[in-house]
């Protein structure tokens, strides 16, 4: 019985040293993103977004009090368009929209709908270029390419549901001349996280409508 209780003793204070050292390294992780993102705040944006939010200020755009000034906005926009994932594919899509509306809350989330209605074209699209790949390399019949075609270009609004929590990267507005407000956003996304919402979307289509194609969709769209 004490053999037993020093066991469950020496463990309690292990799990508790690691839970410790984890909330530390926390903590550590927290300070460090904290001091990058200051950083970066306090940097000076590049010439080319100095040079597009002259343009867009000039055409009217503004952003909400309490926002990242224009400049900043646009310079991380240009900064998530380079970033590339170890295949040396883009690491992101990025989606513009813009919506007018009675009220800045409407315009906004109109034009955040139609962003993501947006990336949901984009990898339609990208889907639909590596099907007609593997019809010509003969992964696939021309019956079975036809159905998969067919579902991709019915599947867009469920993809554009199907995607996770996008990131924010540029939101301004401007009021109209009848009082209205026009927000202007743009989004990103992970380009795996999206191509993986896109899969799961049209398997599951495929399941429903009873076509054996969906077991072998990994290997057909390859990502």
């Amino acid at each position: 019985m004490k053999r037993f209780m020093l066991f469950m003793l020496t463990t309690i204070v292990s799990v508790s040293v690691v839970c410790a050292q984890t909330a530390k390294e926390l903590a550590k992780e927290r300070q460090l993103i904290s001091k990058m993102s200051k950083a970066e705040l306090n940097a000076k944006a590049s010439k080319a977004a100095l040079k597009a939010a002259k343009e867009y200020k000039r055409d009217g755009w503004v952003v909400a009090p309490g926002s990242l000034p224009l400049e900043k906005q646009l310079d991380r926009a240009y900064a998530m368009q380079y970033e590339y994932d170890e295949m040396a594919f883009p690491k992101y899509i990025m989606a513009e929209a813009m919506s007018i509306g009675e009220s800045y809350d409407a315009a906004k989330h109109q034009a955040l709908a139609l962003a993501r209605l947006n990336l949901a074209g984009q990898i339609q699209s990208e889907v639909t270029a590596i099907t007609e790949n593997s019809l010509a390399n003969k992964q696939l019949t021309g019956e079975q390419a036809a159905s998969l075609a067919e579902t991709i270009s019915a599947s867009k609004d469920i993809i554009a549901q199907s995607i996770g929590r996008v990131i924010p990267v540029v939101e301004c507005y401007r009021a109209k001349s009848n009082k209205n407000k026009e927000v202007r956003v743009m989004i990103a996304y992970n380009s795996k996280m999206a191509m993986e919402a896109a899969k799961n979307t049209i398997r599951q289509q495929l399941e429903d409508k009873g076509d054996e194609l969906h077991k072998q969709l990994d290997k057909v769209l390859g990502f």
